[in-house]
């Protein structure tokens, strides 16, 4: 099944703006639905297209990269033999699928681009492409877009349901509260998104009735398969990638979810690591926040990067992993989840998911630890801002809470310290939306309208 993807509008702007300037290059994870977005794109808006699989073709295609790039009618009339086709009609598109796997096909993007007779999209899994570009020169013809799992309005579309998202979004900008019973509604329909996740094969296996413990298998060969790349790719960090990849959910079941390299070695130390965290970051399997020494509105500059959390990319494959080692059926804990009566530490899946919607939204992902001593306390105390980005030039602080909502004393003394004028404070749960001495509570749902 062909689902509507929202990056379907990002690459309809390319296509018109660069008007064959530039190629595309739709970066993401791997199984998040790019090859099927990409084509479905060729077939709509283009007259004609190809497809280049390189994890699939052969020395001959490969060889013409390499011996024809500086005279394209011979390239272009050798690829046509080769591949037993032409190109027909005006507007055509060359598509290099998995173009990380053949390196020098993206720096031939320079001169296919000033050719001009077709226009290039690539796809490209970034869990090998740092490692397979550093001898080669990287187009400045390519405009990269970002894709990410199926977001929860992307996961509505799926099921048939257009009128659930535009209603949140009204209720958000009005601050209005969507009234209980719409709420909990909403609220059960956003668990399942959660428990099925946004991996394409798992919501195809939702929309067309599977059992959950057969989405879970799903699931289970889409991680399977990161562990492999992981180990496949990795070979300068041996294998570290992997062994931190899957300590995520035990490092997300610690009381502040700070990332401990204790539970991946007892020896190890972050600066042995450092590069293997970056490559589960960078390959998009995994989301890192970085604690802030100073909530500024250029939190990059007081970034402290050997203080960090880690979330799964995909929280259905966070579920998933947490699964694993429960002894009930995997259809029993998933409709326990749906309904909200799991016997596990929730706050991991919820705080996973909004670190998930952020970085889908837009925001690179910081928190912020501090020190204070409040009135009549002998020593100071650490607290903790789960969350921290910027709205039109002011620091915008986010809690998340799975209970004791109305606890809210980090987010108090953040004010009083750095005595800070904030755009906005949330908390972020999952209850029904309200505002309250200065704090708009949004249910978890809402977090992609921050």
């Amino acid at each position: 099944m062909v689902f509507k993807r929202k990056v379907y509008d990002k690459l309809l702007e390319w296509k018109e703006l660069s008007a064959g300037t530039s190629a595309v290059l739709l970066e993401g994870a791997r199984r998040i639905g790019k090859s099927t977005i990409v084509e479905e794109f060729a077939k709509r808006e283009y007259d004609d297209y190809m497809i280049l699989d390189f994890a699939k073709e052969n020395k001959d295609i490969k060889n013409n990269f390499i011996e024809n790039i500086d005279d394209m009618d011979t390239f272009f009339r050798n690829l046509f033999l080769l591949k037993g086709r032409s190109l027909k009609g005006k507007r055509c598109v060359l598509i290099f699928d998995e173009v990380q796997l053949f390196p020098l096909a993206r720096q031939a993007i320079k001169y296919l681009v000033a050719d001009g007779r077709y226009e290039y999209i690539e796809t490209g899994s970034l869990i090998s492409i740092r490692k397979n570009v550093k001898d080669i020169l990287i187009p400045s013809e390519e405009y990269r877009i970002k894709m990410y799992p199926m977001d929860f309005e992307e996961y509505l579309w799926a099921i048939g349901d257009d009128v659930t998202y535009t209603a949140i979004k009204n209720a958000f900008e009005k601050r209005k509260a969507l009234g209980d019973a719409v709420h909990r509604k909403i609220m059960k329909v956003f668990r399942t998104y959660m428990a099925v996740g946004g991996m394409p094969q798992a919501v195809d296996a939702y929309v067309n009735g599977k059992t959950f413990a057969q989405i879970d298998f799903v699931k289970r060969n889409i991680l399977q398969l990161y562990e492999e790349d992981l180990v496949k790719y990795d070979t300068d960090n041996r294998e570290k990638a992997s062994a931190i990849y899957k300590t995520i959910p035990e490092q997300l079941e610690n009381k502040n979810s700070h990332f401990k390299f204790s539970l991946v070695d007892k020896n190890a130390r972050y600066q042995n690591y450092v590069d293997a965290v970056s490559f589960i970051a960078e390959s998009m399997i995994g989301n890192e926040c970085i604690n802030v020494t100073k909530p500024e509105v250029a939190l990059e500059l007081f970034s402290d990067r050997s203080n960090f959390k880690l979330y799964m990319g995909d929280t259905g494959l966070l579920v998933t992993r947490i699964m694993k080692n429960r002894d009930e059926t995997d259809e029993n804990l998933y409709k326990a989840l749906i309904i909200d009566d799991l016997g596990i530490n929730q706050g991991m899946i919820l705080e996973n998911v909004v670190a998930q919607m952020l970085k889908a939204s837009g925001h690179e992902l910081y928190f912020h630890e501090y020190l204070y001593k409040p009135e009549g306390n002998e020593k100071e105390k650490k607290y903790e801002i789960d969350f921290i980005t910027v709205k039109k030039k002011k620091i915008c602080p986010i809690e998340v809470k799975s209970s004791n909502y109305k606890s809210h004393k980090s987010f108090d003394y953040l004010l009083t310290k750095y005595q800070l004028k904030t755009e906005d404070r949330y908390i972020i749960y999952t209850k029904d939306l309200k505002y309250e001495e200065g704090i708009t509570y949004i249910p978890v749902y809402m977090t992609p309208f921050i």
